[in-house]
Protein backbone atom coordinates (compact mmCIF):
# COMPACT_ATOMS: atom_id res chain seq x y z
CA UNK A 1 0.00 0.00 0.00
CA UNK A 2 2.79 2.63 0.84
CA UNK A 3 4.48 1.77 -2.27
CA UNK A 4 1.27 2.33 -4.11
CA UNK A 5 0.98 5.84 -2.43
CA UNK A 6 4.82 6.99 -3.33
CA UNK A 7 4.04 5.92 -6.63
CA UNK A 8 0.91 8.26 -7.09
CA UNK A 9 2.74 10.85 -5.34
CA UNK A 10 5.65 10.90 -7.55
CA UNK A 11 3.51 10.25 -10.80
CA UNK A 12 0.11 12.35 -10.67
CA UNK A 13 1.84 15.91 -10.53
CA UNK A 14 3.47 15.16 -13.14
CA UNK A 15 0.66 15.54 -14.89
CA UNK A 16 0.43 19.17 -16.49
CA UNK A 17 -1.99 21.46 -15.16
CA UNK A 18 -4.31 23.02 -18.03
CA UNK A 19 -7.30 24.87 -16.63
CA UNK A 20 -10.68 23.89 -17.89
CA UNK A 21 -10.29 21.02 -20.28
CA UNK A 22 -11.41 21.49 -23.92
CA UNK A 23 -15.40 21.51 -22.47
CA UNK A 24 -14.67 24.48 -20.33
CA UNK A 25 -13.17 26.54 -22.24
CA UNK A 26 -15.53 25.84 -25.36
CA UNK A 27 -18.68 26.68 -23.28
CA UNK A 28 -16.80 29.82 -22.12
CA UNK A 29 -16.28 30.75 -25.55
CA UNK A 30 -19.56 30.05 -26.55
CA UNK A 31 -21.54 32.11 -24.45
CA UNK A 32 -19.08 35.20 -24.87
CA UNK A 33 -19.49 34.77 -28.96
CA UNK A 34 -23.03 35.62 -27.90
CA UNK A 35 -22.55 38.59 -25.72
CA UNK A 36 -20.88 40.35 -29.06
CA UNK A 37 -22.61 41.85 -31.88
CA UNK A 38 -22.50 40.82 -35.24
CA UNK A 39 -19.68 43.69 -36.39
CA UNK A 40 -17.38 42.44 -33.32
CA UNK A 41 -17.42 38.74 -34.20
CA UNK A 42 -16.61 39.80 -37.78
CA UNK A 43 -13.73 41.53 -36.41
CA UNK A 44 -12.66 38.89 -34.32
CA UNK A 45 -13.49 36.11 -37.05
CA UNK A 46 -10.99 38.43 -39.29
CA UNK A 47 -7.87 38.38 -36.72
CA UNK A 48 -8.77 34.64 -36.29
CA UNK A 49 -8.20 33.87 -40.03
CA UNK A 50 -4.52 35.57 -40.09
CA UNK A 51 -3.82 33.14 -36.77
CA UNK A 52 -0.76 30.62 -38.19
CA UNK A 53 -3.01 27.99 -36.60
CA UNK A 54 -6.33 29.04 -38.42
CA UNK A 55 -6.68 26.12 -40.51
CA UNK A 56 -6.06 23.61 -37.69
CA UNK A 57 -9.00 25.28 -35.60
CA UNK A 58 -11.33 25.22 -38.35
CA UNK A 59 -10.54 21.65 -39.32
CA UNK A 60 -11.22 20.40 -35.36
CA UNK A 61 -14.20 22.70 -35.43
CA UNK A 62 -15.48 20.75 -38.37
CA UNK A 63 -17.12 23.55 -39.64
CA UNK A 64 -16.84 27.11 -41.67
CA UNK A 65 -19.06 28.39 -38.45
CA UNK A 66 -17.05 31.28 -37.42
CA UNK A 67 -18.65 30.94 -33.58
CA UNK A 68 -17.20 27.22 -34.10
CA UNK A 69 -14.12 28.49 -34.89
CA UNK A 70 -13.57 31.00 -31.89
CA UNK A 71 -14.52 27.99 -29.67
CA UNK A 72 -11.60 25.75 -31.16
CA UNK A 73 -9.11 28.72 -30.72
CA UNK A 74 -9.87 28.93 -26.98
CA UNK A 75 -8.21 25.89 -26.32
CA UNK A 76 -5.26 26.68 -28.67
CA UNK A 77 -3.03 28.13 -25.41
CA UNK A 78 -2.79 24.59 -23.99
CA UNK A 79 -2.99 22.75 -27.15
CA UNK A 80 0.91 24.32 -27.97
CA UNK A 81 2.41 22.53 -24.89
CA UNK A 82 2.65 19.34 -27.45
CA UNK A 83 2.92 20.95 -30.63
CA UNK A 84 6.98 20.65 -31.55
CA UNK A 85 6.91 24.16 -33.62
CA UNK A 86 6.43 25.90 -30.45
CA UNK A 87 9.23 26.17 -27.50
CA UNK A 88 9.46 26.67 -23.72
CA UNK A 89 11.63 29.79 -23.19
CA UNK A 90 15.38 28.51 -21.72
CA UNK A 91 14.54 24.71 -22.15
CA UNK A 92 16.26 23.83 -25.81
CA UNK A 93 16.41 25.61 -28.75
CA UNK A 94 14.22 28.48 -29.61
CA UNK A 95 11.91 27.58 -32.65
CA UNK A 96 11.30 30.15 -35.19
CA UNK A 97 8.53 32.83 -35.07
CA UNK A 98 5.64 31.33 -36.87
CA UNK A 99 4.86 32.82 -40.42
CA UNK A 100 7.67 34.84 -39.51
CA UNK A 101 5.89 36.92 -36.98
CA UNK A 102 3.73 35.46 -34.16
CA UNK A 103 5.89 34.60 -31.08
CA UNK A 104 6.56 30.61 -30.95
CA UNK A 105 6.63 30.45 -26.74
CA UNK A 106 4.44 28.65 -24.53
CA UNK A 107 4.30 30.77 -21.81
CA UNK A 108 3.43 28.45 -19.05
CA UNK A 109 3.56 31.08 -16.55
CA UNK A 110 0.80 33.00 -18.14
CA UNK A 111 -1.72 30.23 -17.19
CA UNK A 112 -1.47 30.80 -13.02
CA UNK A 113 -1.21 33.33 -10.74
CA UNK A 114 0.59 31.25 -7.51
CA UNK A 115 0.00 32.80 -3.77
CA UNK A 116 1.67 32.19 -0.59
CA UNK A 117 -0.36 31.34 2.32
CA UNK A 118 -1.15 34.35 3.71
CA UNK A 119 -2.38 35.67 -0.07
CA UNK A 120 0.98 37.00 -1.22
CA UNK A 121 1.17 36.73 -5.30
CA UNK A 122 4.41 34.51 -5.76
CA UNK A 123 4.99 33.27 -8.73
CA UNK A 124 2.52 33.09 -12.31
CA UNK A 125 1.34 36.20 -14.58
CA UNK A 126 -2.25 35.10 -15.63
CA UNK A 127 -4.00 38.26 -14.38
CA UNK A 128 -1.23 40.73 -15.85
CA UNK A 129 -0.92 39.01 -18.84
CA UNK A 130 -5.08 39.84 -19.48
CA UNK A 131 -4.82 43.52 -18.45
CA UNK A 132 -1.66 43.59 -21.09
CA UNK A 133 -3.37 41.75 -24.09
CA UNK A 134 -6.79 43.24 -23.68
CA UNK A 135 -4.64 46.71 -24.16
CA UNK A 136 -3.17 45.32 -26.99
CA UNK A 137 -7.07 44.61 -28.92
CA UNK A 138 -8.15 47.42 -30.68
CA UNK A 139 -4.87 49.59 -29.90
CA UNK A 140 -2.11 47.42 -31.61
CA UNK A 141 -1.44 46.49 -34.71
CA UNK A 142 -3.56 43.66 -36.78
CA UNK A 143 -0.27 40.93 -36.22
CA UNK A 144 -0.13 41.95 -32.46
CA UNK A 145 -3.93 41.39 -31.85
CA UNK A 146 -4.35 38.16 -33.69
CA UNK A 147 -1.63 37.06 -31.19
CA UNK A 148 -3.21 38.12 -28.51
CA UNK A 149 -6.80 37.53 -29.52
CA UNK A 150 -6.56 34.08 -28.70
CA UNK A 151 -4.81 33.51 -25.54
CA UNK A 152 -6.88 36.23 -24.25
CA UNK A 153 -10.00 33.83 -25.08
CA UNK A 154 -7.98 31.23 -23.04
CA UNK A 155 -6.48 33.37 -20.07
CA UNK A 156 -9.61 34.83 -19.03
CA UNK A 157 -11.24 30.80 -18.67
CA UNK A 158 -8.24 29.89 -17.14
CA UNK A 159 -8.46 32.88 -14.48
CA UNK A 160 -12.04 31.73 -13.43
CA UNK A 161 -10.70 28.43 -12.27
CA UNK A 162 -10.50 28.45 -8.47
CA UNK A 163 -7.28 26.44 -8.75
CA UNK A 164 -5.31 28.89 -11.19
CA UNK A 165 -5.16 31.76 -8.07
CA UNK A 166 -3.28 28.83 -6.12
CA UNK A 167 -1.16 27.90 -3.51
CA UNK A 168 2.67 27.93 -4.49
CA UNK A 169 3.09 25.25 -2.21
CA UNK A 170 1.07 22.64 -4.22
CA UNK A 171 1.07 24.21 -7.55
CA UNK A 172 -2.52 24.82 -7.58
CA UNK A 173 -3.60 21.30 -6.61
CA UNK A 174 -1.37 19.50 -8.80
CA UNK A 175 0.41 18.08 -6.33
CA UNK A 176 -2.76 17.15 -4.14
CA UNK A 177 -3.45 13.32 -5.32
CA UNK A 178 -7.28 13.05 -3.84
CA UNK A 179 -9.82 9.03 -4.54
CA UNK A 180 -12.37 10.44 -6.93
CA UNK A 181 -15.88 7.22 -7.30
CA UNK A 182 -17.17 9.81 -9.74
CA UNK A 183 -15.13 9.00 -12.31
CA UNK A 184 -13.93 5.05 -12.87
CA UNK A 185 -11.58 5.35 -15.43
CA UNK A 186 -9.62 7.85 -13.18
CA UNK A 187 -10.13 7.01 -9.33
CA UNK A 188 -7.38 9.02 -8.45
CA UNK A 189 -6.38 11.81 -10.09
CA UNK A 190 -4.81 15.44 -8.96
CA UNK A 191 -7.09 17.77 -7.27
CA UNK A 192 -6.00 20.10 -10.31
CA UNK A 193 -7.43 17.96 -13.09
CA UNK A 194 -10.41 17.05 -10.91
CA UNK A 195 -11.51 20.58 -11.15
CA UNK A 196 -10.38 21.06 -14.69
CA UNK A 197 -12.40 17.91 -16.27
CA UNK A 198 -16.21 19.49 -14.15
CA UNK A 199 -17.30 20.83 -17.21
CA UNK A 200 -17.54 17.44 -19.10
CA UNK A 201 -15.69 15.09 -22.03
CA UNK A 202 -12.61 17.37 -23.16
CA UNK A 203 -14.14 16.19 -27.00
CA UNK A 204 -17.53 18.39 -26.10
CA UNK A 205 -18.20 20.64 -29.37
CA UNK A 206 -20.94 20.58 -31.82
CA UNK A 207 -24.80 20.71 -30.82
CA UNK A 208 -24.37 18.85 -27.60
CA UNK A 209 -21.49 22.09 -26.57
CA UNK A 210 -24.09 24.79 -28.08
CA UNK A 211 -27.05 23.00 -25.53
CA UNK A 212 -24.76 23.14 -22.69
CA UNK A 213 -23.73 26.41 -22.68
CA UNK A 214 -27.39 27.43 -23.32
CA UNK A 215 -28.36 25.85 -20.18
CA UNK A 216 -25.70 27.46 -18.67
CA UNK A 217 -26.91 30.97 -20.24
CA UNK A 218 -30.15 29.82 -18.70
CA UNK A 219 -29.19 28.87 -15.18
CA UNK A 220 -26.67 31.99 -14.43
CA UNK A 221 -27.67 35.59 -14.96
CA UNK A 222 -25.22 37.78 -16.10
CA UNK A 223 -22.66 38.89 -13.14
CA UNK A 224 -20.59 41.98 -12.82
CA UNK A 225 -18.10 43.05 -15.38
CA UNK A 226 -15.56 44.43 -12.74
CA UNK A 227 -12.13 43.78 -13.75
CA UNK A 228 -9.32 41.52 -13.78
CA UNK A 229 -8.49 42.21 -9.77
CA UNK A 230 -12.23 40.99 -8.79
CA UNK A 231 -12.04 37.84 -10.93
CA UNK A 232 -8.74 36.70 -9.27
CA UNK A 233 -10.03 37.80 -6.14
CA UNK A 234 -13.04 35.68 -6.32
CA UNK A 235 -10.97 32.76 -7.73
CA UNK A 236 -9.11 33.14 -4.20
CA UNK A 237 -11.96 33.42 -2.14
CA UNK A 238 -13.53 30.10 -3.52
CA UNK A 239 -10.17 28.49 -3.15
CA UNK A 240 -10.47 27.22 0.09
CA UNK A 241 -13.66 25.16 -0.71
CA UNK A 242 -11.67 23.62 -3.40
CA UNK A 243 -10.24 20.74 -1.46
CA UNK A 244 -11.86 17.67 -0.44
CA UNK A 245 -12.14 16.93 3.75
CA UNK A 246 -13.53 13.39 4.16
CA UNK A 247 -10.79 11.07 4.65
CA UNK A 248 -11.30 8.34 1.72
CA UNK A 249 -9.39 4.99 2.26
CA UNK A 250 -6.14 6.31 1.33
CA UNK A 251 -6.53 9.90 0.46
CA UNK A 252 -9.30 12.56 0.50
CA UNK A 253 -11.85 11.61 -0.93
CA UNK A 254 -14.60 13.21 -2.80
CA UNK A 255 -18.02 12.85 -1.54
CA UNK A 256 -21.17 13.46 -3.03
CA UNK A 257 -21.75 16.85 -1.20
CA UNK A 258 -18.41 17.94 -2.42
CA UNK A 259 -18.91 16.89 -5.46
CA UNK A 260 -22.13 18.68 -5.99
CA UNK A 261 -20.61 22.12 -4.62
CA UNK A 262 -17.83 21.80 -6.72
CA UNK A 263 -20.05 21.13 -10.05
CA UNK A 264 -22.22 23.74 -9.25
CA UNK A 265 -19.08 26.38 -8.24
CA UNK A 266 -17.80 25.16 -11.63
CA UNK A 267 -20.33 25.81 -14.28
CA UNK A 268 -20.96 29.55 -12.13
CA UNK A 269 -17.30 30.09 -12.92
CA UNK A 270 -18.04 28.81 -16.86
CA UNK A 271 -20.85 31.42 -16.87
CA UNK A 272 -19.15 33.89 -15.40
CA UNK A 273 -16.10 33.78 -17.59
CA UNK A 274 -18.11 33.65 -21.05
CA UNK A 275 -20.53 36.94 -20.14
CA UNK A 276 -17.40 38.82 -18.58
CA UNK A 277 -15.14 37.51 -22.15
CA UNK A 278 -17.71 38.22 -24.11
CA UNK A 279 -17.91 41.64 -22.63
CA UNK A 280 -14.14 42.55 -22.62
CA UNK A 281 -13.79 41.86 -26.08
CA UNK A 282 -16.90 43.80 -27.06
CA UNK A 283 -16.01 46.74 -25.24
CA UNK A 284 -12.31 46.53 -26.73
CA UNK A 285 -13.13 46.16 -30.19
CA UNK A 286 -16.57 47.12 -31.38
CA UNK A 287 -15.60 51.10 -30.96
CA UNK A 288 -12.45 50.50 -33.12
CA UNK A 289 -14.54 48.99 -35.69
CA UNK A 290 -17.10 51.20 -35.72
CA UNK A 291 -14.87 53.83 -36.50
CA UNK A 292 -13.38 52.12 -39.19
CA UNK A 293 -16.83 51.92 -40.66
CA UNK A 294 -17.30 55.41 -39.93
CA UNK A 295 -14.37 56.32 -42.36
Amino acid sequence: MMRFLIFLGCWLPMLPALAWNGAGHRIVAVIAWQQMKPVTQQRVSILLAAHPDYARWREKAGTHDPAAIFAEASTWADGIRHDDRYHDAGRGEPTPPLAGRFDSRRQRHWHYADRAADGRPTKGELDRQIVRLSRLLGSADDDEQTYALPWLIHLVADLHQPLHVGRSDDEGGTRVTIENPFNRRQPFITLHAYWDDLPGPSSLRGRRLQREAGRLLAAYRPPAQGNVDLWREESWQLHAMAYPQQAGSLLPIVDEAFHRRATTTAERRLAEAGYRLGRLLESRLHSVVSRETAR
